[in-house]
């Protein structure tokens, strides 16, 4: 690759990182560039946004023929926050909600000590609402969905600290 295309490949990844884009992937003249991020819960950039950045980004810096280069090595934490931590996953596809109904309070919140067996959310699949229940006991860190956001089969829902 070319300094050019170096740089493009930063600018585009720091866009990314500012925008909370977990997973990028473009495949332009034989040239295919895929970027993964572990993100913190938050807003994200919209489909618009991504796509006006991508279209504006001069097509000659991603056709070169090059090899894809790894993976964004610029993009790797010095240290593993989340080492040590359990991530409950979602068992089916379906839509997550955080509490029994609009306006109650949620089944659980970061800070709070969760028991092996304890609802912790419900994910709505063909109108049925199936109770997740935490797979450890300890605390819970963080939750990695929001209310209402469709969710899919093994997706992390939960940061779990075992106890």
């Amino acid at each position: 690759m070319k300094q050019e295309d170096i740089e493009d490949l930063k600018e585009l990844i720091e866009f990314l990182k500012e925008h909370q884009v977990a997973e990028f992937e473009v495949d332009r003249d034989g040239l295919k560039v895929r970027l993964k991020f572990s993100q913190p819960e938050g807003s994200s950039a919209s489909l618009s946004d991504l796509a006006r950045f991508v279209s504006a980004a001069p097509t000659a810096s991603l056709a070169t023929g090059a090899p894809a280069a790894p993976s964004a090595p610029a993009a790797e934490p010095a240290a593993d926050p989340n080492a040590g931590l359990h991530m409950v996953n979602s068992p089916i596809v379906g839509t997550y909600y955080g509490s029994p109904s609009p306006g109650a309070a949620p089944f659980v919140s970061p800070g709070e000590h969760v028991e092996k067996g304890q609802v912790i959310c419900i994910v709505e699949a063909m109108k049925l609402m199936n109770e997740i229940e935490s797979d450890v006991t300890g605390e819970i860190v963080k939750c990695l969905v929001s209310n209402g956001q469709p969710i899919e089969y093994g997706q992390p829902l939960f940061s779990v600290r075992p106890a």
